[in-house]
């Protein structure tokens, strides 16, 4: 062997040993990773899950109550009384919704997510013992203050924790949380209805009661539970060390070069709002909500005046859709991160929303009609899911995203508030205006699914 060939031997050997302990390194840093991963699941995913099923704890009370005595005993069910209530919640939510999102970064999660939810909880609770509809339309206002940064502060909570890929699949864990909430509370709602007379109080009073109790409970847990912003991890409460911090900090700032924001300023925050992305994004959840809000409030009236259930039959049966949906928003997530696919996600979902929606409004037999139930429930969590990320991973900058969240939020809102009228009470059983309305609100967020 020559002597150029010898003194190959040893480079190649360093070579090599240079190449398995950099692949020794990177097997460190991916272990590190899931580690801080499956970390932040547990502790952000699952409280997410809970404060956001708040937004439906709302929707879920109400309308199972509308099905009981409520309705009469506050004069509710006068002319639109119960729409507007619904829409004054709404409006008040839609109001509030910027400042609350910048609140959440000014504050920090643990503290604002612990009063507003705190908050609520007591509101609902003491919206029991009210006794006109003037009455509950100040309570709707108070609990529409209190929930406005609920959800896009938790959106923007945890779009700053994940890289882009990761997105879908924890909001869709998030919408998990919130629909599995959401549909236990029917059930709840069930058992509760059957207390009517005990204690001296109607069946409707003791849902707001357990129910407003119970998130009082949750807002004084979140304050030790809920994470902070990754660059304060530290500030969390038995989370992250020192490394796993620097670590979560790293990845993320890999990925979007945001992690710590810019000084806060009016002008640095309201520029964003000349970014038309903003506005079809917001467009997007508009559409969706007004759809969503069709489902949500009304499907025990539905149940109970179009299909022919009685009141008890129409509360229990407005949870199983809701169990359904947890189904298709984890498989379709989990496609979507997996192949980095969002628009064709979402086309297929409003497909599926189409279809429930003409199963619930031109078939004769109810079983079809509450099969439809099912498809469009599960198929506008599933959208709720992708869209959130679709938005997410093209928006960058702290405070931009904090525009977006709130601007999304709103508009969200405001689709609740056209979707609050489009169930007209003297179309049962077939509500051609909501079936109609819904299914063509639905193409074009089809269409942007497509150009995405």
């Amino acid at each position: 062997m020559s002597s150029d060939s010898k003194s190959l031997v040893p480079a190649r050997a360093k070579g090599a040993a240079v190449s398995e302990h950099a692949s020794e390194d990177e097997g460190l840093k991916i272990r590190l990773e899931k580690k801080i991963r499956l970390k932040v699941d547990l502790r952000l995913c699952t409280i997410a899950g809970l404060l956001c099923s708040l937004n439906l704890l709302d929707s879920g009370i109400i309308s199972s109550a509308s099905v009981t005595s409520m309705l009469k005993d506050l004069g509710l069910d006068q002319g639109n009384r119960y729409s507007v209530s619904i829409l004054i919640f709404t409006a008040a939510s839609v109001c509030f919704q910027l400042p609350a999102t910048l609140a959440v970064r000014i504050l920090g999660p643990r503290i604002f997510f612990a009063i507003i939810t705190f908050g609520f909880g007591l509101i609902t609770l003491c919206t029991a013992f009210i006794h006109s509809w003037k009455q509950m339309i100040v309570m709707r206002v108070l609990l529409g203050i209190f929930m406005s940064g609920i959800y896009p502060g938790l959106a923007l909570l945890i779009s700053s924790w994940y890289r882009r890929e990761e997105l879908q699949l924890r909001f869709a864990f998030l919408q998990c949380g919130e629909v599995i909430v959401f549909a236990s509370g029917g059930i709840v709602n069930f058992g509760l209805n059957n207390l009517d007379g005990r204690g001296g109080l109607k069946g409707w009073q003791w849902m707001y009661i357990v129910q407003g109790l119970m998130a009082c409970i949750i807002g004084i847990a979140t304050y030790w539970w809920i994470v902070d912003f990754p660059e304060n991890a530290q500030w969390s409460h038995h989370f992250l060390d020192e490394g796993e911090t620097k670590m979560a900090v790293a990845r993320i700032q890999q990925d979007r070069g945001d992690v710590v924001p810019t000084p806060f300023s009016w002008p640095e925050v309201l520029k964003h709002f000349l970014d038309l992305k903003v506005y079809g994004f917001a467009a997007t959840f508009f559409l969706l909500n007004l759809v969503s809000t069709a489902l949500s409030y009304f499907l025990p009236i539905i149940l109970k005046n179009g299909m022919g259930f009685s009141t008890n039959k129409a509360i229990l049966l407005s949870a199983p859709p809701y169990y359904y949906a947890v189904i298709p928003v984890l498989i379709s997530s989990r496609i979507g991160d997996k192949y980095r696919l969002r628009g064709a996600v979402i086309s297929f979902n409003s497909l599926c929303l189409i279809a429930g929606f003409g199963m619930l409004g031109f078939s004769d037999q109810v079983t079809v009609r509450y099969i439809g139930t099912y498809l469009a429930t599960g198929a506008y969590i599933s959208n709720w899911a992708a869209l959130n990320s679709y938005q997410a991973n093209n928006i960058t900058g702290q405070w931009k995203r904090a525009v977006t969240a709130a601007a999304v939020t709103a508009c969200n809102g405001l689709g609740g508030v056209a979707g609050s009228f489009i169930v007209r009470q003297n179309e049962a059983p077939r509500y051609f205006t909501a079936i109609w309305v819904s299914m063509g609100y639905t193409l074009p967020d089809f269409l942007s699914g497509m150009e995405g």
